[in-house]
């Protein structure tokens, strides 16, 4: 089942890449007390990934945080050094948290996952965008179509803050 507007984000570990290398972060203490943001995709590096989404969130990260967001958060069923690699090729810096749901506990939790092993990919997410304020969903948009950005991407959650 997928998770619903008005549900909690279920407490699981996601990992971070940092200079001392990976970290776990606690869904439970990211959304804690803050507004996120969270977009989610299905690889890092792929095209759409890296040529629409992420570019989008990086871009108008000023816009979506002067509206009262504490943070952006970029998710994907992929180990933290891949995110971090990715981030900083795609120069995400501070603008955008790279996190890693490496065995897609998150992704499956919030019904959200998808099966990509015809294309050599193993379980991967859709593509999505949601608004959290303390740990609960505020606004949810699920792609229709995997090899856009639009419904997901950052100008549609700047309407929604």
């Amino acid at each position: 089942m997928t998770i619903n507007v008005g549900e909690k984000i279920p407490d699981v570990t996601l990992m971070k890449l940092t200079e001392k290398g990976p970290v776990p972060v606690k869904t439970a203490d990211l959304f804690k007390g803050r507004k996120v943001v969270v977009f989610a995709l299905p690889g890092a590096f792929t095209p759409t990934c890296s040529n629409q989404h992420l570019p989008g969130f990086i871009q108008k990260a000023d816009e979506i945080k002067a509206k009262g967001v504490d943070e952006i958060v970029c998710l994907s069923v992929n180990d933290a050094f891949v995110m971090g690699a990715w981030g900083k090729a795609q120069g995400a810096g501070d603008k955008v948290t790279m996190l890693g749901d490496g065995n897609g506990e998150l992704t499956k939790k919030l019904g959200l996952d998808f099966d990509g092993s015809g294309f050599g990919m193993g379980t991967r997410s859709l593509r999505y965008s949601m608004l959290v304020d303390d740990g609960v969903v505020k606004s949810l948009n699920k792609e229709p179509n995997p090899g856009e950005a639009k419904v997901s991407g950052a100008e549609n959650i700047l309407t929604q803050i």
